[in-house]
């Protein structure tokens, strides 16, 4: 009966304090101003920075490095984790600031942002002023960071083999503040494509046609490989390749889902659209390739589910469930068709095929995401697109988008790559290629 007894009066004493404690609480709050701070978006949008990170360092760099020959396979990685290395420092220098900053000139806000936020000085670290809606500026400044580090990455399969390690890192640098930052700040900026109003809810054509668009000028300025046609170039190891797809996969639930900028209704229907339009693109890809080729590879059924990642991108927060469906059905057969045959027929070497999955595969999910866009998914755009709400002017507006960002990229890469290769050169010599790039550029090898 004592213990019994005082556990009585212990749960009447704590009941007691805590009236009191909420009456007080809810005094001070009608006093008080509400933190707009929200700690659970916060929480889900580092979570997204973190994944999407993983998706470059180790996902990308695995999946390249599997798909490349031996001999090349540490400098394929160093690829990747030197790009991620340069433009987190770049990204803070200046890329945030001209790609997300409003430019004091009206004028050039349509075509670059402003100056006001290099090296993020004005970025204060605990007041309401830094907040990007709910969240601090700095996570939303980390967030796309890790986008603008994986866009030039990805530019790295089509060059694989035999560009100079200097002249890849030039390129990156070069490429993320005249092309990327540019293209980021026309639709997502401020600028003029976003206001024209192109849909693209985490990248189609700002991340995946940019850089598939520069991967296909830059295999043609570099010329194909030695060997190319004749010799086997097959994937090394396929393992690495499958590991890299794999948190490639998982880490794009950041990409997309994380676009929403807020743990809610938005993202959970993009993280839902994600995976389905990736697993219908495997299956298709596969079946295409099982139909044509008679069996299904496992380099196919990895290459049709980064295609269905890619496709799903500028559509995933926009689209429901049946439209994400679709696209990922119609992308896992469209780019086996570019990978593969268009590829082969008009001879260009793609190395690892980033223009045939991630140009062709952003193009169509851009197209097609102003087809099944439906306003009732996101309130932003209440208009939808065309086949779901009738608003066809959403074609103009996508067809303007996916235009302008082929145009721009492919002739601001070119003469990037012009001046690179004049100062400092882009391609190794004939013998460090065929001795390979891990022992000539970088001193080591995978088996030592």
């Amino acid at each position: 009966m004592r213990i019994e007894s005082l556990k009585k009066a212990a749960s009447a004493t704590f009941a007691s304090a805590g009236m009191l404690a909420m009456t007080a609480g809810a005094a001070f709050a009608a006093d008080a101003p509400k933190d707009p701070l929200n700690s659970g978006d916060t929480a889900w949008m580092l979570t997204s920075s973190a994944l999407v990170l993983m998706m470059t360092i180790p996902g990308l760099a695995l999946f390249y490095g599997g798909m490349v020959r031996k001999k090349n396979v540490l400098a394929t990685l160093a690829q990747s984790f030197g790009a991620t290395c340069l433009i987190a420092v770049l990204w803070m220098i200046i890329g945030y600031s001209i790609a997300f900053t409003p430019n004091p000139d009206a004028g050039m806000n349509n075509w670059i942002g402003g100056f006001g936020y290099l090296f993020l000085g004005p970025m204060k670290l605990t007041t309401v002023s830094s907040l990007a809606g709910t969240i601090p500026e700095s996570v939303y400044m980390f967030f796309q960071m890790t986008f603008a580090i994986i866009t030039p990455a990805l530019i790295a399969g089509t060059l694989a083999d035999r560009m100079k390690f200097s002249a890849f890192l030039w390129f990156m640098g070069l490429w993320l503040l005249f092309v990327y930052c540019p293209i980021a700040h026309w639709v997502w900026g401020g600028g003029w494509l976003g206001t024209a109003g192109a849909m693209d809810y985490a990248g189609g054509s700002v991340v995946h046609l940019n850089a598939g668009t520069a991967a296909l000028v830059t295999c043609l300025v570099l010329g194909k490989r030695i060997g190319y046609g004749t010799e086997n170039m097959s994937p090394h190891n396929l393992v690495l390749s499958v590991i890299g797809a794999s948190l490639l996969w998982v880490g794009w639930f950041g990409f997309n889902a994380g676009s929403a900028v807020t743990a809610g209704y938005n993202a959970g229907m993009a993280a839902a659209a994600t995976q389905i339009a990736t697993a219908a693109a495997a299956l298709a890809w596969m079946f295409a390739e099982w139909i044509i080729a008679k069996k299904p590879s496992v380099l196919g059924m990895i290459s049709g589910a980064v295609a269905g990642l890619v496709a799903i991108t500028p559509a995933s927060g926009f689209v429901d469930p049946v439209g994400a469906l679709i696209i990922g059905l119609a992308a896992g057969v469209v780019c086996y068709i570019s990978a593969v045959w268009v590829k082969k027929a008009f001879g260009y070497d793609d190395s690892l095929d980033a223009w045939g999955v991630h140009g062709v595969g952003g193009a169509l999910g851009a197209i097609m995401t102003g087809m099944f866009a439906k306003g009732a998914i996101n309130t932003a755009y209440p208009k939808g697109g065309w086949l779901t709400d009738g608003n066809f002017s959403q074609m103009i507006a996508q067809f303007k988008d996916v235009g302008a960002v082929f145009v721009y990229c492919a002739i601001v890469t070119f003469i990037i790559l012009k001046i690179i290769d004049m100062i400092v050169g882009l391609r190794v010599s004939p013998e460090v290629e065929v001795e390979g790039l891990d022992i000539n550029l970088h001193g080591e090898t995978v088996h030592n």
